[in-house]
């Protein structure tokens, strides 16, 4: 593909074009932006904008290198829109040779450490982008023997950031992230109904009371119950699956509002192509551009997804500890692994700590939910400042519920033994079995013999 050097590549941020001057000192360089200069470490592939955002915003503690995923998705997406740009005759051959080099460096696990901005900022995400910016771009200027902030080489604005705004790279990326999270999640939900379902044949042949509103009811057999926590969780499946594919919608090039001004011809179908293929996902263009700029009803629906899946396991695990209860006071039809002393005062007292916690995660993923529909609703005209709420959220439930469903299924379902005797004389001692005679006797004469 042959360099025009007639193209425009400047890319509007913040509706002004910010140069960048860059002059060596002992241990740092000199960068300057549209406030002023900045002191940056020479050990460092961040720029000034990320120095500005790491004194501006020193919030939660979590960063962007604390979700490997989210630092992948960003690279990827970056990558998808270099290559495109190059499609378009908008990039020379350095350029893009020495930026998919230092993306696949970063995707390969390496200066994760560099993408330090904390994950609550003010801006819209802008202070994340630029910091994925100014590290590729001087990790691509270091591997072409150039020195970092040597930007009249490799820029971040009009190369990184070149046919982009924030506005659709970290909405973008944003998704990306999400659904490499769901790939992972996913499996270990998969796992954690087959635990179910090998609980459900062990206890196929063991019959227990069943109870509606905390009272005795009918019988049914203790594999039909962990048979219906199973099913119920297969829904979450189908639901996640469903709310991921929302996710594949991006609106990269729609730049700053979705009207693709400075965005490259064909950049918007090239880089959806690019990205599809880095990916292995169907990622595709939005079909209104300005509309998904504003709009964060995929991130609401993941969400409720998610909302809906700890609700699920969040009902299971205190139904885990209400049959396991007792051992002497209480219904004990069932035990569970025993993973700690439960009292620093009672002798001999074990808590069913892993539903407990099943329970902790399932109750702050749903405030996340809340927290997620309350930024998506609190945007104004064509952008949603509070995207890196809905990210925080999202990827933190996301994490929570993966590592918790495996500890979960590990150290408690697969554990789970019966108190066979214990549900055997529920059974017997229980007049539940008469309702079986209603068809026969009718309910007034089977209400008789159940007061018998």
């Amino acid at each position: 593909m042959k360099f025009n050097k007639n193209i425009l590549t400047s890319t509007i941020v913040g509706l002004m074009l910010i140069p960048t001057v860059v002059l060596a000192q002992d241990g740092y360089r000199t960068e300057s932006d549209l406030l002023g200069e900045k002191q940056i470490p020479n050990s460092a592939y961040y720029g000034v904008q990320t120095q500005r955002a790491l004194e501006n915003f020193q919030i939660s503690g979590q960063t962007t290198m604390d979700y490997p995923e989210l630092v992948d998705a960003f690279v990827l997406v970056k990558l998808a829109a270099i290559q495109a740009n190059y499609d378009s005759g908008a990039l020379p051959k350095y350029v893009l040779d020495a930026v998919e080099k230092a993306c696949k460096e970063v995707l390969a696990g390496k200066y994760h450490d560099q993408f330090m901005v904390d994950l609550y900022q003010g801006g819209a995400g802008t202070s994340a982008n630029m910091n994925v910016n100014e590290v590729l771009a001087n990790i691509a200027l270091e591997l072409s023997g150039h020195e970092k902030g040597d930007y009249a080489y490799i820029e971040p604005h009009d190369h990184l950031n070149m046919s982009q705004s924030t506005n659709d790279s970290y909405p973008t990326s944003l998704k990306v992230a999400m659904i490499l999270m769901n790939d992972k999640l996913i499996p270990e939900l998969t796992a954690l109904i087959t635990s179910f379902e090998n609980k459900g044949k062990e206890f196929d042949e063991i019959l227990k009371m069943g109870r509606t509103e905390m009272q005795d009811a009918i019988p049914m057999t203790l594999g039909q119950e962990f048979n219906a926590f199973a099913s119920q969780l297969k829904g979450s499946i189908a639901e996640l699956k469903r709310a991921e594919e929302n996710l594949y919608v991006i609106n990269m090039g729609g730049t700053a509002i979705g009207t693709k001004l400075t965005a490259q011809k064909g950049f918007v179908d090239n880089c959806a192509k690019h990205l599809a293929e880095l990916t292995g996902k169907k990622i595709v263009p939005a079909s209104d551009l300005i509309a998904a700029t504003s709009d964060l009803s995929a991130f609401v629906e993941y969400s409720s997804a998610l909302n809906t899946l700890s609700v699920r396991l969040s009902k299971i695990a205190s139904d885990l500890i209400l049959l396991a209860s007792g051992p002497r006071a209480g219904l004990f039809e069932i035990n569970l692994p025993a993973m700690q002393p439960g009292s620093s005062i009672m002798p001999g007292k074990v808590n069913p700590v892993m539903p407990e916690l099943m329970n902790l995660v399932a109750f702050r993923v749903m405030g996340n939910n809340v927290s997620v529909t309350m930024a998506a609703q609190a945007g104004q005209l064509q952008l949603n400042a509070y995207e890196p709420l809905a990210l925080s959220a999202i990827l933190e439930s996301q994490k929570l519920l993966t590592n918790t469903m495996k500890t979960f299924r590990l150290n408690c379902i697969d554990g789970i033994t019966a108190n066979e005797d214990v549900l055997k004389k529920y059974i017997d001692q229980s007049i539940g079995i008469v309702t079986a005679l209603n068809p026969i006797l009718g309910y007034e004469k089977t209400t008789e013999l159940a007061k018998e």
